[in-house]
Formats: structure tokens, sequence, C-alpha cells
């Protein structure tokens, strides 16, 4: 491969006579230094130092700036150079407001360099401070201004990403691309030692001409043969209108274009459906009118009435009522979701009751406590997973579901309000 590349690959063309022109094509942050551009040098050359410096917009408007410090790569390694020129992967620090696809050159009037398309923002999702029962046991970081200061540096160097404090809370929405975009900055979070809850994420409408339009993102799916007709099926069901289908050596290549809710969740449903040997790709295209309603999940959540530790005996006799999420021996809170009820309605239970103790006993045995294995909840799946009045609670070591009023008689007020 990398002989090929070496062959057919033209080299770049280095000029570092013409005036100096870069573009970052991502952005990093040091405490220090602030933010950093990070980009490829396409003419001329610069030092650190310069304070001729100039940048040019997305809108074409062009603003004075400075660089303090220059950097090359080495490796992994990032090394401060006296000079940059034409041809160099780069980090320039000292321009606080630098962003993607800008233009930074030494002339005033010289040409912008073609501008980087960066794919909008699909979903949001509400970050909250942790107020269940359990809050504070295992986080270093609790409080929203932690949260707050902490969104706050991931957009100096996420660049799909946006924040938003929402008025009269201690809350923040965040903007990302999509489930992933947001599952990789809370996992990151959570390995920090960040305790927070968020929200069910929700689709970024728009207006566009005075029609209600929703983000549609184009998928190519290459699954086993076999399995096609189904996946087709599925992506049907979510309002997916396949473009193109080619079937070659056992296995299948599909296109589609399918609305962004119709994939809040497919991702896990797929793994399982091609048993892994499927591939998924997907990304924003454009926006369209409102596609109709998809039907996501069907069944109500097993919600736990009680606080203690759940007992192997309660949870034997509860099985029956929908697969568990939780073990025996785990602790558990009143409106914690313990599991998932087969019937639509929510179903309040009592997980911590033992097998009462009498000094009879019966003709036969006792039965056995045959406990099926639970649902490993991971942070994907619980994002997924969520209603409207549920929450996600991520700890450093734990992921609980929740529902967003506690108490039962609290969520029955608030029903009939």
């Amino acid at each position: 491969m990398f002989d090929f590349i070496l062959e057919n690959v033209k080299p770049a063309v280095v000029d570092t006579e013409k005036p100096f022109r870069m573009q970052p094509a991502t952005l990093a942050y040091d405490n220090y230094l602030g933010r950093i551009g990070i980009g490829r040098v396409y003419e001329g050359k610069v030092k650190g130092g310069n304070n001729n410096i100039f940048v040019i917009g997305h809108d074409g408007v062009r603003r004075k700036a400075k660089i303090t410090k220059v950097f090359t790569y080495k490796g992994l390694n990032k090394l401060e150079v006296p000079e940059i020129e034409a041809g160099d992967i780069v980090a320039i620090a000292g321009i606080p407001d630098i962003a993607v696809g800008e233009t930074i050159t030494t002339v005033e009037d010289v040409e912008a360099l073609p501008a980087i398309r960066i794919d909008p923002p699909s979903l949001e999702i509400e970050f909250l401070v942790n107020n269940s029962p359990f809050a504070g046991r295992e986080g270093k970081f609790v409080t929203s201004r932690h949260v707050k200061e902490r969104l706050m540096r991931e957009i100096e160097t996420n660049v799909g990403l946006k924040v938003e404090p929402i008025a009269n809370s201690d809350s923040m929405k965040v903007y990302g691309r999509g489930e992933m975009h947001i599952a990789v900055l809370i996992e990151t979070m959570r390995r920090e030692g960040f305790e927070l809850q968020i929200s069910r994420p929700k689709v970024i409408m728009q207006e566009i001409d005075g029609v209600s339009c929703e983000p549609v993102e184009f998928v190519v799916v290459n699954v086993p043969d076999g399995t096609a007709g189904k996946v087709i099926e599925m992506l049907a069901g979510m309002r997916g209108q396949m473009t193109d289908m080619k079937v070659e050596n056992g296995n299948a290549s599909l296109e589609f274009m399918v609305p962004t809710r119709g994939l809040l969740g497919f991702r896990s449903l797929f793994i399982t459906l091609t048993r892994g040997n499927g591939t998924l790709y997907h990304s924003f295209d454009h926006y369209a009118p409102y596609m109709g309603e998809i039907e996501k999940r069907s069944v109500g959540s097993m919600i736990s009435g009680e606080t203690g530790k759940t007992m192997a005996y309660s949870l034997w006799k509860l099985q029956e009522r929908g697969p568990l999420f939780i073990g025996a021996a785990v602790d558990v809170y009143e409106g914690m979701i313990i599991g998932e009820h087969n019937h639509p309605e929510d179903l309040v239970v009592n997980p911590t009751k033992n097998k009462n103790l009498t000094n009879m006993r019966s003709s036969g045995a006792d039965e056995a406590l045959d406990l099926i294995t639970p649902i490993e909840i991971t942070l994907e799946k619980a994002i997924e997973y969520i209603k409207d009045d549920e929450y996600v609670e991520i700890t450093p070591y734990n992921i609980r579901l929740r529902k967003r009023i506690l108490t039962e008689l609290g969520r029955k007020k608030a029903k009939k309000d």
C-alpha cells in the first residue's frame, strides 16, 4: 500500500515564495497557549511571534491577528520550531478565535482558501446535574459549575458541538451531529470523574420556506445477502427510501435516505440483526419536509417503588413481567428503572422484597431461583432506550435509567395536571 501511494499520489506543490496561507482542519486546546489551529501550510512561510497576521473568516471578513508560537510534528510528538513553511503539517497558537476552515495569511488582500464544509448539528440532548438519591457517591465533579466548565472547554476544540445554557436552570443543551458524537463526549466526561444526567435526544427541526423540515441522512449498508430483506424492511419502517442496491459475491450493498429520527437506536438493532456481519455508514445529507410518525419503543418500564438492595427472590418473580437490567444485591432507589415491562404501560414493583421466613415447611422442596442474565445497559443503549419522561444517570462506575419524577404519586399528579 505504501509503495502504491508513492507511485500514484502526486507530491504536494511546495512554493515558499508566495504569501503565507494556511487553513486549520482541526483544533486543539492548551491551558497555557489557548486555542490551537492544526492543518497544512499551502504556501509561503512564517515565523513564530509574527504580529502581522490576517485571518479570513467564513463570511469573507478579514481581521488582524498574531502568532505566538508555531509547532510541527514528529510522529505523535509536537515540536516547537522557529519557522514553518509550505508542505508542513503544523499547529499555530496565538489566535484565540480561530475556527476550522478559516484562512491564515500574512497578506490582507490574498484570496481565501476553499471553505471546509462542517455538517450542522442534527441532535440535541439536555445535560443536567445528577440529583438522584445516589448523587455524589462515585464522581469527583458533580456540580453544575463543573459540568458547564467542562462543556465550555470541549467546544474550544470540538467543531461540530454547540452548547447553550437553559434559562432559569442549571441545565445545558448540547447540540451534536449524532448519537455517537455526543456519546463519545459523555463517555470521556464519565472517565474523567463527572456525574451527570441526560435527557432523551431530540432531532433539530428547521423551518425552510415556511415548511417544518427535519435532517435526512445518507445511509450505506453492506450485509450478507440473506439478511438484506430484513434490513430493508426495518429501514422502510423508519421512513427510509432505498436509492440503490447491488448484490455481488453473496453481499448486498444498499443505499438509503433515512430521517435522523429513524436512525436513533438503529445501530444496536442492526448489529443484532446481522450478527455483527454488517457494516453501517451514515452522514447528514440534507433537510426535507417532515416525513411522518415513526413507531419507536412500544413497551413500558419496570420501575422500583422502594429503595434498598435487590433480592434474588423478587427478581425471580419479576422476570416473568419482562427482561431485567440489574441483578441481585444491587442498590436501587425509588423511581429507578430496573427492567422492561412487556406491556405498553409502566409497572411499579418492589425488587427488595425477600421470601417470608416461617417455621412451617412445605411438603415439597423449595423452588430453585433460576435468574435470567440481565441485559447489560451500555451508554449507547441507554441513550436509545429512554422515553421523554426518563433520564440516564451517568457516573464513573454506573449507568442507571430513572424516571424524571421519582415518586409514583408525583408522576400521577404530573400526568393529571
